[in-house]
């Protein structure tokens, strides 16, 4: 027969077993971790959306308006001529531009894809003046001047977004430009604000391309192929034999736009 005193013993020893046993730790560890995470994930959330909002203030400025039609005029470096729209010339023709890159002028008949694409190879000339004319940005390299990560900063700009086209193109006079339909402003820093100013003002901007509305869609096979595009010749001097001049409104050379 068990005594007293040994079940009483027997009590505190399973006691203290339970007593040992009753501090989760590791559970604790686990909501601690948890607890981290969510804090790293929402304070990095509200740095970002106070990031984002500080850059759409300072681009508040460059945001076409009735009345400021075309901010790009604030911008420094930015180079403005006015070019008729609706010339084209066939697809064997070369444009006597003078401007490198040109930003206006006569043009093919058919546009370059230019919604969010970057070009690894540069690209006819006559089909991207096109583009611009339908209201997109073109962001042009010298393949000579610009790699690595300055590339993949200008890439990130372009790669997805309307209205948008990149490409390279040899022998410029500066690491890079931006073109809009008559606007160009040429730069030396991937990180430069004019950048994102630039393309606030000037992307779709009804108020400075002549065909507002018109498509940056890939126009396909008999027309553009953006995976096959026709490819970059150097435009000839003005007054080239077979040339054509940049701006020639009424020769048998240019044919008015139908709205393409």
């Amino acid at each position: 027969m068990v005594s007293g005193k040994n079940s009483k013993a027997v009590r505190n020893a399973r006691a203290a077993v339970v007593t040992r046993r009753s501090t989760p730790w590791g559970l604790i560890a686990g909501v601690v971790a948890v607890v981290v995470f969510a804090g790293a994930v929402f304070g990095y959330a509200f740095v970002q959306n106070q990031a984002n909002a500080e850059r759409l203030s300072a681009l508040a400025p460059f945001t076409p308006t009735a009345e400021n039609p075309d901010p790009s005029t604030q911008i420094e470096g930015v180079q403005v001529v006015e070019y008729t729209g609706g010339q084209h010339v066939d697809p064997v023709t070369q444009v006597a531009y003078t401007n490198s890159p040109p930003f206006g002028g006569a043009h093919d008949a058919v546009w370059a894809a230019c919604n969010g694409v970057v070009y690894d190879q540069p690209v006819r000339s006559e089909n991207l003046v096109h583009s611009l004319e339908h209201g997109a940005v073109w962001i042009t390299y010298d393949p000579e001047q610009v790699s690595g990560a300055a590339l993949d900063t200008l890439r990130a700009k372009v790669d997805g977004q309307s209205y948008m086209v990149m490409s390279p193109y040899p022998g410029m006079d500066s690491p890079f430009s931006l073109q809009s339909w008559g606007h160009q402003l040429k730069l030396t820093d991937v990180n430069d604000p004019r950048i994102d100013q630039f393309v606030t003002a000037l992307r779709v901007n009804r108020n400075t391309h002549p065909e507002p509305g018109a498509s940056c869609e890939e126009v396909g096979p008999g027309g553009f192929v953006r995976t096959d595009p026709p490819p970059f010749a150097a435009p000839p001097a003005p007054g080239t034999p077979g040339s054509q001049p940049e701006t020639a409104a009424g020769t048998d050379a240019v044919t008015p736009d139908a709205g393409s």
